[in-house]
């Protein structure tokens, strides 16, 4: 296989530097970088609207783009809506399905560990539409076990929308059997997997969900870039939340309009085409390095590093056993921020603050955590250079 790290150009113009900042944003291979500098030196042109052969090559690279990430999720490429990542997908779903199917006095599902993008719209739509929102309960490690889900759940509850894995704790959600209760009730099941698409090997038909929504810049893709998956029957019952150009059949000054089927009807303007281009070849990368050694090296990380890091008494590390290679702690009695900026004279990169999760406080009594997040192309040396810099970690050292 050779050595992954060379496939990641910031790697190599950034030999000082130890990246464990993964979960917020991904590195990118060369080949991804290539696509989208190839469409802006060679291709350039606009999508299915220019009857030339540029903007052919560009409409067919499109295309196949949308296989490519339907084959990878196993789904159909109608079913496949391209958006500028999963943020604005959560945002679609509760726009455009949950506003127009979801009554007063509906109750919507959602659990406290959630990041802002599957809790924010939900909270917007409930107060717009006078429905009612619940939580389900965590146990004392964060994480939501099949049974207080299956608690959680009653007649009431119209749409369950929760993460597939925790980007705090990483906890992968039994979502296939969650999915299964939440259809017994007669409830819409959404899954924000931003943590796992790129991580773990993802099937939407086993898993059962309606709606599963990822971006692509956590999965060595281009920024701005993500996926709404949606059962094809759920996406003509959703309206969009833009309208213009590229999603219409027709329209004329009666006010009237056509809009295509789906997907189309969601994309309208001119598209992310090098996000998109950027987005298959990123899949393609994942393909040829194999998404079971993927998870199969962030699993050995994660071991590696939380045994090394657990002998040091003075961490508090708060998600052992985690399903991804994300470790999230504290040093006691030095504050999140004072440690990463002490890593960072180390040139060591993490991530503190509440990570976008500001209503979680479960057993963990603190607002804000450091987050270790590693990728296979992180190796053991670095996590040795990290346990160095804790193991002799000061209060007066960070100030």
């Amino acid at each position: 296989m050779g050595n992954i790290r060379d496939d990641f150009p910031f790697l190599r113009n950034h030999p000082e530097l130890i990246y464990f900042d993964n979960a917020a944003t991904s590195l990118k291979p060369q080949v991804v970088i290539d696509e989208v500098s190839n469409y802006y030196e060679n291709i350039a042109a606009n999508i299915h609207r220019g009857d030339y052969k540029l903007s052919h090559l560009a409409s067919n690279k499109f295309d196949e783009s949308r296989q490519t990430v339907a084959d990878f999720i196993n789904a159909n490429p109608e079913e496949i809506v391209f958006t500028s990542g999963a943020s604005e997908s959560l945002n679609l779903v509760a726009i455009g399905y949950g506003q127009k199917h979801l009554k007063e006095g509906d109750v919507i599902l959602l659990n406290e560990t959630e990041h802002a993008s599957n809790l924010l719209p939900w909270y917007a739509l409930a107060k717009r539409n006078k429905l009612k929102l619940e939580f389900i309960k965590t146990n004392e490690q964060g994480d939501i076990l099949l049974h207080d889900f299956e608690q959680a759940m009653h007649s009431k509850v119209k749409l369950v929308s929760i993460a597939h894995s925790s980007n705090v704790l990483a906890y992968i959600r039994d979502i296939k059997n969650m999915s299964a209760i939440a259809h017994s009730y007669g409830a819409i099941m959404v899954v924000d997997g931003a943590q796992t698409v790129g991580h773990i090997k993802i099937d939407v038909q086993d898993l059962a969900v309606d709606f599963f929504a990822f971006s692509g810049h956590k999965m060595f893709a281009p920024s701005g870039v993500g996926v709404l998956y949606g059962k094809k029957e759920l996406l003509e019952e959703t309206d969009p939340i833009f309208y213009g150009g590229g999603s219409n059949h027709d329209f004329g000054i009666d006010g009237l309009m056509t809009l295509k089927k789906s997907p189309l009807k969601f994309e309208s303007g001119t598209p992310n085409i090098e996000g998109v281009l950027g987005l298959k070849k990123a899949i393609d990368y994942i393909n040829s390095v194999g998404i079971d050694y993927i998870h199969r090296r962030n699993q050995e990380l994660y071991n590696y590093a939380y045994t090394k890091l657990s002998t040091l008494k003075h961490l508090v590390i708060y998600n052992p056993n985690a399903d991804l290679s994300i470790i999230s702690f504290n040093v006691e009695g030095i504050f999140a921020q004072d440690v990463a900026q002490y890593l960072d004279s180390f040139n060591i990169a993490v991530r503190t603050g509440d990570h976008c999760a500001k209503a979680f406080d479960p057993s963990l009594k603190k607002t804000k955590t450091i987050r270790l997040s590693m990728h296979f192309y992180n190796n053991e040396k670095e996590i040795d250079i990290l346990y160095e810099a804790l193991k002799d970690i000061t209060l007066e050292k960070c100030i």
